[in-house]
């Protein structure tokens, strides 16, 4: 008998955490991970991404209580800690890397946010940083009120001014100060050789090549990490074809691809280009189950690995 909901659960940092130079950092320990990933194998059945989509066009029956276990962001973590625990218990993942990391040694807008949150015990501090540069460009910006009317709110993850932070350095500021103002707080706060820190950070071509061989599967998580929603159709397609692009081009194939929406932003237009370029699936951040019946495959729901037992 096929069971109609399907669990599908999201992963980001896996590290262990206290040991290392960031403990403030906001992911999973790893520990609670090799905890969690024996709670799955307890009450789930971990299918793959193609076993699902196969399921949901009636090609595949799924076992009781599946749950599919996703990666974001392409972080070494996902092949130093997460791949040798999921082998252990004969496990699978998909993973999804955003290649301008892996291309350009370069560090992502959104990892430096994490990293300079991380690295600081004054989130004020930050806040008012940012303020500062939204000060001396008055004249090309809201106010300080009207940003902070909009994004100084606490949600499902952050208090106020870490949401607040986090919102005005990834979408509230114009693109070319938002890159300034992240770059001059990574460089105060965390470190000034970003190379360095990038090649430290992220998997290489070479490591996805070696996950592929041990049974994980690979999607396209954009070129470099935008919130799709804000860019227009043309620079959308742009960004998810040069991801596409280069992963074919190292030989890992993107034919019939999955895609995951960075931060979860996604629109209309983004939904047709992914249809125009052939995708089969992709992940939001909505957090419930998937409904076999219902759901839309390139609208996936996940659930936050807080969301279940760690």
């Amino acid at each position: 008998m096929s069971n109609n909901f399907v669990t599908i659960v999201m992963y980001h940092y896996i590290r262990p955490l206290k040991e290392t130079k960031y403990p403030d950092l906001k992911g999973l320990d790893l520990y609670k991970f090799k905890r969690q990933l024996d709670y799955i194998n307890k009450n789930f059945n971990v299918i793959s991404a193609s076993d699902l989509v196969a399921s949901k066009n009636n090609k595949k029956i799924l076992p009781i209580n599946p749950i599919l276990l996703s990666f974001d962001d392409g972080y070494i973590d996902h092949y130093v800690h997460a791949m040798p625990e999921l082998l252990k218990r004969g496990m699978t993942g998909i993973f999804f890397p955003p290649t301008e990391a892996i291309k350009e040694k370069k560090i992502l807008d959104v990892n430096k946010i994490h990293f300079i949150l991380a690295a600081s015990k004054n989130k004020d501090y930050i806040k008012e940083l940012i303020n500062t540069h939204i000060g001396d460009n008055q004249s090309e910006l809201k106010t300080i009120t009207e940003y902070e009317e909009l994004y100084l709110k606490q949600n499902r993850y952050d208090c106020k001014t870490v949401n607040y932070i986090k919102r005005m350095l990834q979408v509230g500021l114009p693109q070319k100060l938002r890159a300034i103002v992240v770059d001059k707080l990574f460089d105060k706060i965390v470190t000034k050789n970003q190379k360095a820190f990038s090649e430290e950070l992220y998997l290489s071509t070479s490591n996805l090549k070696e996950m592929l061989k041990n049974g994980m599967e690979i999607g396209s998580h954009g070129h470099s990490h935008p919130w799709l929603s804000s860019l227009s159709k043309e620079n959308q397609f742009e960004d998810i074809k040069a991801s596409i692009s280069f992963l074919e081009n190292e030989g890992i194939s993107m034919k019939d691809f999955l895609f995951c929406y960075p931060y979860g932003a996604y629109n209309h237009d983004t939904i047709e280009v992914l249809k125009s370029l052939g995708c089969l699936a992709a992940f939001t951040v909505q957090p419930k189950k998937f409904i076999l019946k219902d759901t839309n495959l390139l609208e996936l729901p996940r659930l936050d690995t807080n969301d279940l037992p760690n």
